[in-house]
Parts: structure tokens; C-alpha cells; sequence
């Protein structure tokens, strides 16, 4: 009974001493970090994986403090390059915490793999596949003002620097004036003065007027206007003899 006792308690101990040790057999030493592939514009503090970027850095956590570490990123799928082609690489001391980040960075679009690596390393490199797209990063043209070659923004909708409707200098009916013409005579023939009689030198007027008044000849109403003298004077003639006798 009492060799049995020994026994049982030899094994619970060894038992207990295997759970204890096993933990740390397991966690070596530097092989219990990570790292990120983070966007350029995402906090170190934060440990997300963001697989699809345009420029991005590497943040690692929780690696042994002072740390030495190498990384490198191979080209993958869909690219021009052939497969396990490194494209970028670098190595750099994590601060007192295992913390540490690379500069930014960018590469053409396609699938890249990285693999990272430490001082220390029992395992394999730990490694992450990720996208590079900057696609979306293009800005769109449309809607832009146009431009001339010198930058200026060629403004639209201006208005004319005519009127439309600026009327014309000078006026379209202005009567033509013909200098030198004549003067009407004021006499008719026979020493009598006819009253609202044309004479034959206003129907020698510019061409340019429209006539006025009668359409008659002048020399048939100067001829009647003569006929009318004469025979006024006849008539008195006759008075006066008739007189005498």
C-alpha cells in the first residue's frame, strides 16, 4: 500500500511538472509577434490587416524587445513579373516594446506576398498575401472646368461685347439735298402774279423727291394763264372806247 502511494504520488507530480513546462517549450522565444500590411493612412496603433492597398507600410507587434528583423515582398499573380520575383526588401530594429513600421510605400497593381523574418527565428517566416490596387485612387476628369494650355480656366457663357440690337449711326431717311437748285420764279408771264402756280422751274427739282401737286404740263398752264391776261385786257380796251363815244 505504501509503495503503491509513492507510485500514484510520482506521477501526478511528473504530470504536473509536464502542463507547467509545456507551455513555455511551446512559446520560443521571438516566434510570438505579427505584422500588418496597413494602408498609409491607417494608425500604427491599430493592428488590423488591410490585404488590399494602394500605398502602404508593414507594422509588426509583440516581437522580443530590440529585435532585429528582415523582411521581403515577392511578386505573386497578376503582374508582369514572374512568381518569387522580390520587388522590395528591408531590414530595421523594433523598439523597446517589439513595435516597429517601414516607410511607405507603393507598387503596381497586382498580388504580392511577404515574408518576414527575425533574429532569433525558430519557425517558418511569417508571411501575408495582399493586393495592390491604386486604381480607385485616380481622380475622375469629368466636371472639371476647361482649361487653356496656360491653366487659365476658359470661362463660358460670357456675354457678347455687342449688342445685338445697337442701331444703326446714321439714319436711312434722311432727305438728300442738292445744292444750287434754283429758285422758283416768282413773276408769271405777263406781269401777273398767279397765285399757287407751279413754275416750270420746280418741276426740274432732284429726282430724288416725290412729286407733288398737279401732274400738268407747265407750258399748257403758263399757255392758259396768258390766254386769261390777254383777254382781260381786251376787255378793258373795249370799256374804255365805249367810253369815248
Amino acid at each position: 500500500m505504501r509503495t503503491l502511494s509513492k507510485t500514484t504520488g510520482a506521477l501526478v507530480a511528473a504530470a504536473a511538472c509536464g502542463l507547467l513546462l509545456a507551455p513555455a517549450a511551446h512559446a520560443t522565444k521571438g516566434d510570438n509577434g505579427t505584422v500588418k500590411i496597413h494602408d498609409s493612412k491607417t494608425g500604427e496603433e491599430l493592428k488590423k490587416n488591410e490585404p488590399k492597398v494602394c500605398e502602404f507600410y508593414l507594422d509588426a507587434f509583440k516581437f522580443d524587445a530590440a529585435q532585429k528583423v528582415t523582411w521581403e515582398i515577392q511578386a505573386w499573380a497578376n503582374n508582369e513579373l514572374e512568381k518569387g520575383t522580390t520587388v522590395e526588401e528591408g531590414a530595421f530594429t523594433l523598439d523597446g516594446q517589439g513595435h516597429g513600421r517601414t516607410e511607405d510605400m507603393t507598387l503596381p497593381d497586382g498580388q504580392y506576398k511577404l515574408f518576414w523574418s527575425w533574429e532569433g527565428m525558430k519557425g517558418a517566416p511569417k508571411h501575408k498575401v495582399f493586393k495592390s490596387d491604386c486604381s480607385d485612387e485616380t481622380p475622375d476628369p469629368s466636371g472639371s472646368p476647361s482649361e487653356d494650355p496656360s491653366g487659365t480656366p476658359t470661362p463660358t457663357g460670357t456675354p457678347s461685347e455687342e449688342p445685338s440690337g445697337t442701331p444703326s449711326e446714321t439714319p436711312s431717311a434722311t432727305p438728300s439735298e442738292t445744292p444750287g437748285t434754283p429758285a422758283p420764279s416768282e413773276t408769271a408771264p405777263g406781269g401777273t402774279e398767279p397765285t399757287g402756280t407751279p413754275s416750270a422751274s420746280e418741276g426740274a427739282t432732284d429726282g430724288n423727291l416725290a412729286e407733288t401737286g398737279s401732274s400738268a404740263p407747265v407750258g399748257a398752264l403758263a399757255a392758259a394763264a396768258a390766254a386769261l391776261v390777254a383777254g382781260g385786257a381786251f376787255l378793258v380796251m373795249r370799256r374804255r372806247k365805249a367810253q369815248q363815244h
